[in-house]
């Protein structure tokens, strides 16, 4: 069986680097992402929540996708964050990404609101026809206050511009049902839950802890996918104290 990464398989939401004086750090942006390329990752995502997206503007974020962009040429697909929790917003944030030249876009759950289901699926379709940029969702009930049910996620699924999850609830059981209902390709989005994902049929990750041990995230990805769990668990468990550290 082929295993789809419409995204690639090892992605990091990238920080922002920021001067002192609390401007964009340009020249700290193109070595970030030169350093995420060599150590495995071909997969940028700008413009998230690690990113310090609720600090930049709609216009700094537009210039930091022109520099990664510029920066990695055609060794690495470039993600943009472009959600929030207002819709419209949202979907000028879309189409901002798609004019700078992304080559996908990660929209997270509006937070805080709480919206129900409804309105949840209705936000990430009106993101999603507003764009010919395949969009993949990000699910993160702990930080966003509300999870995107099962039965919402595979009829999401079945959308043409929704082509994957970043998959941060923490549950290994839901994401198992997810899989199996739905097909749509998952990341982990939780590290500490990278290999026990892929378990269950991950695809790939969405990483913060890339940015320290990228090496042993692609390590464990090509040998999880070469049939070696073994090599897979000990990269798994070499990284353990990052993801433990990080996520304190």
């Amino acid at each position: 069986m082929t295993i789809i990464a419409p995204f690639g398989r090892l992605a990091t939401a990238m920080v922002t680097p920021f001067k002192k004086d609390l401007t964009i750090d340009w020249d700290g942006v193109a070595t970030l992402a030169n350093h995420l390329l060599s150590t495995g990752h071909d997969a940028i995502v700008v413009n998230g929540t690690t990113g310090e997206a609720p600090t930049t503007s709609d216009d700094e974020k537009d210039q930091i996708i022109k520099v990664v962009l510029e920066t990695v040429g055609n060794r690495a697909k470039v993600i943009a964050g472009a959600g929030n929790n207002e819709t419209s917003h949202s979907v000028e944030q879309a189409l901002r990404a798609q004019k700078a030249g992304a080559h996908g876009l990660l929209v997270v759950t509006p937070y805080y609101n709480k919206p129900p289901q409804a309105g949840i699926e209705a936000h990430f379709r009106a993101i999603a026809d507003s764009t010919d940029l395949p969009v993949m969702m990000y699910d993160i009930p702990g930080r966003t206050g509300i999870a995107i049910e099962a039965d919402t996620i595979v009829r999401l699924a079945e959308h043409p511009k929704i082509a994957a999850l970043k998959d941060a609830k923490g549950d290994v059981a839901s994401t198992s049902w997810v899989i199996k209902r739905s097909g749509i390709p998952v990341y982990s989005g939780d590290d500490i839950l990278n290999l026990p994902l892929l378990s269950v049929g991950a695809v790939g990750f969405v990483s913060v802890c890339g940015h320290t041990v990228g090496p042993y995230l692609r390590e464990m990805l090509d040998a999880w996918f070469s049939g070696n769990s073994a090599r897979a668990l000990e990269m798994h468990q070499k990284a353990l104290p990052v993801f433990t550290g990080t996520f304190r």
